[in-house]
């Protein structure tokens, strides 16, 4: 069994210690550690034992194991340095789970089923009542300014093995997963439940704490969130972001959503006038090139989307056949087309002159690199 130093301290950066097993893939367990193995949600620890790096910390059995970049001996004494601003970091973000975990179950009954400190932010699975799978605005807004409120108040977080007496009278937020050994973690009077991971000594070290999101997530509620240096962080860059977003729109931070959805109301009726002004052009184009029923041409100025909308103008006759090409990138685009009354596949007609793509026998799309595709196609229709 490995003495696990962070229990006593979460503090503690640098100790010493044997090596009381190793492994021939690189991993060695020592008779105490204050290496944070993987557990909980929470990441392990990094840093050296003597010269070697540690890049993995996991326990097994009661035993904390240490991937290192060299061989040690058994027996062997080392000296342990903790990376602790990563260390640190993990601590804030556990904590930060805690306040918001405790906080989503006093104001909305949320049970915590999952947690997960990632490199960039956090999520918390829940699950609300009457399967509700996510969070109003104006309902995080709440959440976030009561964790945040008892990140001021700077509580005392406490950490400690009570008793099994103890344990069985503490009011816990939820049930411990394990029977032995059960570690309690407390902030202040309104969060109390078991825990292994480690935390700062108060609220206040946790530092401000931002929501980011609220979604589903496989029939559950997930809450995503950042705290910390983490938090200044993302805020800085919203900032950034509101600033740049309000100086382009000449607006300030209250009014730049609205005037920013009037530019975008605006961009899509030019987009859709221009968009119809296009179809336009190329119907007169293509009737004007009509040979019997077949409508055919390589429209330079066109895309994708007025391809479509011509195919969908000029097979409303029954006997139309549609073959037409726009430029897209070092290629062509293809939209195959027919009325109700004509008999050609269209799919396999791309497919026989060298279209990449497919579709239904009425309407195929594709592209091709040979610009003679079209040509083939035109051939091949005016044969028949």
């Amino acid at each position: 069994m490995t003495e696990r130093l962070y229990y006593d301290d979460a503090y503690l950066t640098e100790f010493d210690a044997h090596v009381t097993e190793t492994r021939p893939d690189g991993w060695i367990a020592l008779d105490r550690s204050a290496f944070y193995p993987t557990s909980g949600g929470q990441p392990y620890d990094t840093g050296t034992l003597n010269d070697a790096a540690v890049t993995d910390v996991e326990v097994e059995a009661g035993i904390v194991w240490h991937r290192v970049d060299r061989p040690f001996a058994l027996g062997e004494a080392v000296h342990g340095r903790i990376d602790w601003p990563r260390r640190f970091d993990h601590m804030q973000q556990h904590a930060a789970d805690h306040m918001l975990a405790g906080a989503a179950w006093q104001l909305y009954g949320g049970v915590t089923i999952g947690l997960h400190l990632g490199k960039q932010d956090s999520t918390i699975d829940m699950d609300l009542p009457g399967g509700r799978t996510h969070l109003t605005r104006q309902e995080i807004d709440t959440l976030e300014a009561l964790v945040n409120r008892r990140v001021q108040q700077d509580d005392p977080i406490r950490c400690w093995f009570p008793d099994e007496k103890t344990l069985n009278a503490l009011p816990l937020r939820k049930h411990p997963t394990v029977t032995e050994h059960v570690r309690v973690v407390a902030m202040g009077d309104y969060e109390m439940v078991a825990c292994g991971g480690t935390h700062p000594g108060t609220t206040g070290q946790i530092g401000p704490i931002k929501i980011i999101s609220s979604t589903p997530a496989r029939g559950k509620m997930r809450l995503c969130f950042v705290a910390g240096m983490r938090a200044v962080e993302y805020l800085q860059k919203a900032a950034h972001c509101a600033a740049a977003l309000s100086q382009a729109l000449s607006a300030d931070f209250d009014t730049a959503a609205e005037a920013l959805q009037k530019e975008r109301e605006a961009a899509q009726g030019t987009r859709r006038e221009l968009g119809l002004r296009l179809t336009q052009a190329a119907l007169q184009m293509l009737r004007a090139q009509k040979r019997g029923s077949v409508y055919a041409g390589h429209l330079e100025f066109a895309d994708h989307e007025t391809l479509l909308h011509a195919a969908a103008e000029l097979t409303r006759e029954p006997e139309a056949i549609v073959l037409l090409s726009c430029p897209h990138k070092a290629s062509r685009m293809l939209v195959f087309a027919r009325g109700a009354e004509a008999k050609i596949d269209m799919s396999a007609l791309m497919r026989a002159c060298g279209g990449r793509g497919g579709g239904k026998p009425d309407m195929a799309q594709g592209s091709a690199a040979d610009e003679t595709v079209l040509e083939k196609a035109v051939g091949e229709v005016m044969i028949r």
